[in-house]
């Protein structure tokens, strides 16, 4: 088993998520930043909005967290994506590689385990890079940033 940080090939496809290394459970993150924005809730309809307000740690440029290792103690809120927790996450969107793989379903072309291009996901898969504002500048009103249902990807 490859526990020393390197991937199986093409283990997306054969290996099952509770077996995948961390290495390579984390390796199904396209890079998307989408778990890392603000998602509204309507209190009376349980409607969920996706908005483009980004976490205070999340470097709008790269979409990466700024502080990963040490995410969870900064951010109580933020969740940590694992094999067990992935299917309650119903709010991540499709195109997620954790969920995809979770639910048998192919990676995209796009995925940069796919194409071998981490920059992929930018240019034609659904990446907020370009379109987030931080939730330090976002103010009290985060409202004013749900997303348009044509910027789903």
């Amino acid at each position: 088993m490859a526990g020393d940080g390197t991937l199986r090939p093409r283990f997306w496809e054969t290996v099952a998520p509770a077996d995948m290394t961390p290495a390579e459970w984390e390796a199904l993150c396209d890079g998307c930043a989408r778990c890392c924005t603000v998602t509204l809730e309507d209190e009376e309809t349980g409607e969920l909005f996706a908005t483009s307000v980004a976490c205070r740690l999340l470097d709008t440029a790269t979409c990466r967290c700024s502080d990963y290792p040490d995410r969870l103690r900064q951010v109580p809120h933020c969740i940590q994506v694992t094999p067990q927790t992935i299917a309650s996450l119903d709010w991540f969107p499709e195109t997620c590689g954790y969920r995809r793989v979770a639910a048998g379903r192919p990676l995209p072309d796009w995925h940069w385990l796919i194409c071998g291009d981490r920059e992929a996901v930018h240019r034609s898969g659904p990446s907020l890079r370009g379109r987030m504002v931080s939730e330090t500048e976002a103010g009290d009103e985060p409202e004013r940033f749900i997303l348009g249902s044509e910027q789903e990807g």
